[in-house]
């Protein structure tokens, strides 16, 4: 459990008389009390479960984006069913349904094995990445598929007229006009998963909000704590924007080239 150190004085002052206590005293208390830190490394929990998450949801929005756009039978109708139904239900009920699913059998695997104390405090993790993973798969199986939709029959057509071997039409043809559509999109997956990671708090994980949130209870001073990690979400969103500007102006680039 995360702790609260705070000096006793100020956090005295706070409870004693809330209405009173100015923002400089506000800034004060979360500076000398720690939770800058504790803030800093709610961040960084929350960037590695967006990072993971966004690679796992790649992954699956790769794979099953190529499947809706070749029409494979009957796996199209499975991937359709994957994305309707995650695009249709609450994140939060999501992360629901996978943590109380399987928290029970996963505690009772773990102790029988001696890792209960492992389980306990990583399992909020892996079912966070879980989540928002399939989660941000099922949005980026709908970009990679209108990426692939984009691409010219003709480009695809003439290839094959010039006798290239279909693996390679696919290596140098379709994944390049594909990876270059699909950037803005995936930007947007991106920005989504980020914000989803707030939704992993009722699972018991320290991250960017879960921390705001205990911050905000042990000092009583809420509106300082979760505009802090407003910033720092916000701050996240720019540096993150900014890389993928880049990428999209080298992609460019070479695509004219």
């Amino acid at each position: 459990m995360l702790t609260t150190p705070f000096r006793a004085d100020t956090a005295w002052r706070a409870q004693q008389n809330p209405r009173r206590v100015s923002w400089s005293s506000s800034l004060i208390l979360v500076w000398q009390g720690g939770w800058i830190r504790a803030i800093l490394q709610g961040a960084a929990i929350t960037i590695a479960v967006g990072t993971m998450s966004m690679i796992a949801g790649a992954l699956i929005g790769t794979l099953c984006g190529v499947i809706k756009w070749a029409r494979i039978f009957p796996l199209t109708l499975v991937v359709d069913g994957y994305t309707s139904l995650v695009r249709g239900v609450p994140e939060l009920l999501i992360i629901y349904l996978l943590f109380f699913s399987s928290v029970e059998f996963v505690t009772q695997v773990a102790t029988a094995f001696g890792y209960a104390a492992l389980a306990d405090s990583g399992y909020a993790f892996i079912i966070a990445v879980v989540a928002i993973g399939t989660i941000s798969g099922a949005y980026s199986t709908e970009v990679i598929r209108g990426a692939l939709a984009s691409i010219p029959p003709g480009h695809i057509e003439a290839a094959r007229a010039l006798g290239i071997p279909g693996r390679r039409i696919f290596r140098r043809i379709i994944i390049p006009q594909m990876l270059r559509i699909a950037i803005p999109g995936m930007n947007n997956v991106w920005q989504t998963t980020i914000k989803d990671t707030a939704l992993v708090s009722v699972v018991g994980l320290q991250e960017l909000m879960r921390t705001a949130s205990v911050g905000a209870g042990s000092t009583r001073n809420p509106l300082i704590f979760y505009l802090v990690a407003a910033s720092v979400y916000f701050a996240i969103t720019l540096i993150s924007q900014a890389g993928f500007d880049r990428v999209e102006r080298v992609v460019g680039l070479r695509s004219r080239k």
